[in-house]
């Protein structure tokens, strides 16, 4: 059919009796474009961090229009405070489902910490702490993707503190007076070692984050 046709084939008014097609627009507003642009994002940002990442680079990445992007994030912002949004989404189904898995509330805070330092070295640029790349350059840029960040840090230590409560529970960990402090101890001994860990580039910083996990929790050294 050509154009004319098609035209003049949606005009035509209803008949009595016959059922008309049903003609709709396309939605344009595609989740999964949205999602692509996004975990185009992460690698980038891993790599050279927010303020480095063009909008050009990034869509050039993703390959899709300017206008796309817009249609989907207000403003460059708006799209590093979904970004934070996406990464913390991820990153908590993965502590949710190590802290869920088998064994005493040791084990499974040791799985958690060992699978942060296997995956703080080497190669494995995808699963690098997105928050400790962007954490101090975004926070006095922008005060949304600042509470991205708290927030999600906060609902990692809050799963920590859980999963400590539940160790002491079951006598694999010694009683502690504020769980939720070791907790964000912990966190912050491990955030700090990434950092390190990067500038240096060297996995020393999160060996000792490591022991120091240990010593904390009561638990004896790896031989």
């Amino acid at each position: 059919m050509n154009r004319s046709a098609a035209t003049a084939s949606l005009s035509r008014p209803a008949q009595p009796g016959v059922r008309q097609p049903d003609v709709r627009q396309p939605d344009v507003r595609q989740p999964d474009v949205r999602q692509h642009i996004l975990d185009v994002a992460r690698p980038l940002l891993l790599r050279k961090g927010f303020t480095a990442v063009g909008l050009s680079e990034l869509l050039a990445e993703a390959g899709v229009p300017k206008g796309s992007f817009y249609h989907y994030f207000g403003s460059k912002e708006a799209f590093g405070e979904a970004v934070l949004e996406a990464y913390f989404s991820d990153y908590l189904g993965e502590i949710d489902a190590l802290l869920a898995g088998p064994g005493t509330g040791a084990e499974r805070l040791l799985r958690y910490f060992g699978h942060c330092l296997d995956t703080q070295v080497g190669d494995h640029m995808q699963s690098r702490c997105l928050a400790v790349k962007l954490g101090a350059e975004v926070c006095d840029l922008s005060e949304p993707m600042r509470i991205a960040l708290d927030r999600g840090i906060g609902a990692i230590v809050e799963r920590l503190t859980r999963c400590i409560q539940a160790g002491i529970d079951d006598g694999s960990l010694p009683s502690l007076a504020d769980p939720a402090a070791a907790a964000n101890t912990l966190y912050q001994s491990w955030f700090g070692a990434s950092l390190l860990a990067k500038i240096g580039r060297d996995r020393a910083p999160l060996d000792a984050a490591m022991a120091g996990t240990r010593q904390m929790l009561g638990l004896a050294t790896e031989a």
